[in-house]
């Protein structure tokens, strides 16, 4: 009786849990190009912001909409396809790291070099670069 007890305890158990697995799966990703942008600010400046005091700057930007402008560096095509744009951070050590969002449609996917432009994305912090994902060109 125990044993049959403890059986459909676990069976509830593990139909809750593939449940909420399912749902978290389905989630529809936020839309950036459509979301207002927390903050606004230079790509030169946020750099800065982050080598001054790094976890200062991520209680302000992490998984925050950010509005970024910048001179693009370079735009590059990964292997799978993703756009990646690095925009200067008046630093020779690192950049402005943005991955434009496989999720949204793209009016442009080429940039060039010493453009300036605005990207609207989420930062997921510093490693080395600032790194953006989810980004998508914001409209002027």
């Amino acid at each position: 009786m125990k044993s049959k007890r403890l059986l459909y305890i676990l069976l509830a158990v593990v139909v809750i849990g593939g449940a909420v697995g399912y749902t978290l799966w389905n989630k529809p990703h936020q839309d950036i190009g459509a979301a207002k942008a927390d903050i606004a600010i230079d790509a030169v400046a946020l750099y800065n912001e982050y080598n001054t005091d790094e976890n200062a700057a991520n209680a302000k930007y992490l998984d925050k909409v950010v509005a970024i402008t910048g001179k693009v560096k370079e735009a590059a095509k990964d292997g799978d396809g993703a756009v990646k744009v690095s925009l200067e951070a008046g630093s020779d050590m690192g950049v402005v790291a943005c991955e434009l969002s496989p999720f949204a449609s793209h009016a442009r996917t080429d940039f060039q070099a010493g453009e300036q432009v605005t990207f609207k994305g989420k930062c997921t912090g510093l490693n080395l670069d600032v790194i953006f994902v989810e980004c998508v060109e914001a409209k002027k």
